[in-house]
């Protein structure tokens, strides 16, 4: 099983890696979109619909909702000319995506009683898309930027670096329950240690780019890092409540897309926004 997963791993960060880097923004967006679309099919499922034909309809739903927001953000007008896309109308929703996430947070700490107000079927439709869409726009947003690539990179690894110091601290100091309703396995020493390690991982990028605003710099990374927390506790929240363990199969040895994007789903529009409001790295 771990060397199926190290194969998988490979294989998705050598793939994310060529369409970041060697591929024109166009290409980009599709692949970034087809795994939004994916996520989507999967979180139908979290979201109580079984039947091929109610998961199909929520990918549609969710693709036309993807219509709306590049029409309100003119990505088309942006694929088209190479202009970025209105920073002002990216950062409203980027707010509205805050604000979800701190709602999301008080449902994640008030698991299981919180399941009153968003366990019916269509607020969880409804919680998917607020989950995904701020996420896809996020991730294409950076990438248009100048150091587009490079600033997902960072996103990417912030996410990776708190997972793996959580992990790790976790399992040599955990102690403390961080969520033992939702994920009984993070610790609140893990959670620390994630924080930690990036922390030096906002020192050692000062040192090679704008080390004058090393302390801006970590604050966007700790804040990145506690949201991507939060993204992997709320899935981990509704996977509970639907008594399932991975939201899919697609990926051998990792269960489903949604498993291995879920704390990107947090993370990506919370270090989009600090990079809006900070001007770090623009």
């Amino acid at each position: 099983m771990l060397k199926l997963r190290i194969i998988t791993a490979a294989l998705l960060l050598s793939t994310f890696l060529v369409v970041l880097f060697l591929l024109p923004f166009l290409a980009f967006v599709v692949f970034v979109t087809a795994v939004v679309l994916i996520g989507a099919w999967e979180w139908a499922n979290l979201s109580g619909f079984e039947s091929g034909l109610q998961r199909l309809l929520y990918v549609f739903a969710t693709a036309f909702l993807m219509i709306l927001v590049g029409i309100y953000v003119d990505i088309i007008g942006s694929l088209k000319t190479s202009a970025l896309m209105d920073l002002n109308l990216v950062r409203n929703i980027m707010l509205v995506a805050g604000v979800w996430w701190a709602v999301a947070l008080l449902w994640v700490q008030g698991y299981p009683s919180s399941a009153v107000l968003w366990g019916q079927g269509w607020v969880r439709a409804f919680m998917g898309w607020l989950v995904l869409l701020p996420m896809w726009l996020a991730v294409i947003y950076l990438d248009q930027l100048s150091k587009g690539p490079w600033l997902t990179l960072l996103l990417l690894l912030t996410v990776v670096v708190a997972d793996t110091g959580a992990y790790f601290f976790g399992r040599a100091f955990g102690k403390r329950k961080l969520a033992v309703n939702v994920s009984p396995g993070k610790s609140w020493e893990g959670f620390w240690g994630g924080l930690f390690c990036c922390a030096i991982l906002a020192v050692v990028v000062a040192a090679y780019t704008d080390s004058e605003r090393w302390l801006v710099l970590m604050m966007i990374l700790l804040v990145t890092s506690l949201s991507s927390v939060l993204g992997d506790l709320l899935e981990s929240m509704v996977k509970r409540y639907r008594n399932i363990k991975d939201s899919g199969s697609i990926l051998p040895g990792h269960g489903g897309v949604m498993d291995r994007i879920d704390s990107i789903t947090a993370a990506a529009p919370i270090f989009v926004l600090a990079l809006l409001l900070s001007g770090w790295g623009l």
